[in-house]
């Protein structure tokens, strides 16, 4: 049996006769970008790989940014393309409404066909359109308990956003969230694992000192933990890189 040639993924099969060329084209790139979403190791670049796709693919649109929703409610603008999405979602909190809020917590997608029209948010959209968008189209990105994100998506034009827009961005976003979902897992496991080896470097440091066993020397650790109210991992680290580890 022959061997699959690396990068065969997503090739037709070999009965396929080219009937349908053309038709998935949508399909293929989402895939693809979907697996460079996947490299990404760090959330926060998968992040600004979300915004810069987004920006490539979805029809209509010029600027982009993530709003991340902090306890339901505080709006922090990540990774925007530029000046107008960070404006924008600097306008959202301030106001406590827009797109990205409506689309985090109560609505998957959210369209602003013409700002200079918008009922919905007032406030938001007289100061969204004197900064300089015209139209939006916002997505619900993830929800973790009270924090959640949404893929905001501008333009300076109105009516700049149409069905095929929301219909591409959907895909789109069930692709990122689910790229974004494996990335945070991965940076969770080696957090974790650095977390394990700093504890342990911290144990091995106050067992030379102390000439105590390992569980007396993590005892310590946390028992300083509990004194200076500081994360035992910051504690291990801090011992670690200055030798420190604190008042008794």
């Amino acid at each position: 049996m022959d061997k699959t040639e690396p990068g065969a993924q997503g090739e037709p099969s070999a009965q396929d006769t080219g009937s349908t060329n053309g038709q998935d084209e949508l399909a293929m790139r989402l895939s693809d970008v979907a697996r460079d979403l996947q490299r990404q190791e760090d959330p926060h670049d998968t992040l600004a790989g979300v915004v810069q796709a987004a920006i490539e693919l979805i029809p209509g649109v010029e600027e982009g940014s993530i709003s991340v929703v902090l306890g339901r409610r505080e709006v922090r603008s990540q990774v925007p393309s530029g000046e107008l999405p960070r404006a924008v979602d600097a306008v959202q909190n301030e106001v406590g409404q827009g797109p990205c809020l409506d689309a985090a917590f109560e609505q998957q997608t959210v369209r602003v066909t013409d700002m200079s029209r918008e009922q919905r948010w007032p406030k938001f959209a007289a100061r969204a359109l004197e900064a300089g968008a015209a139209s939006m189209l916002s997505f619900q990105l993830y929800v973790e308990g009270d924090n959640l994100g949404a893929l905001n998506l501008y333009s300076s034009q109105p009516d700049a956003f149409d069905d095929e827009s929301e219909h591409v961005g959907l895909l789109f976003a069930s692709h990122a969230a689910i790229a974004y979902a494996a990335a945070q897992k991965q940076s969770g496991l080696q957090q974790a694992v650095t977390t394990r080896q700093l504890i342990g470097q911290a144990q091995g440091i106050l067992m030379e000192r102390h000439k105590i066993t390992g569980d007396q020397a993590f005892a310590l650790l946390v028992r300083h933990s509990q004194q200076d109210n500081i994360k035992l991992r910051e504690l291990a680290e801090r011992l670690v890189l200055s030798g420190e580890l604190g008042v008794a």
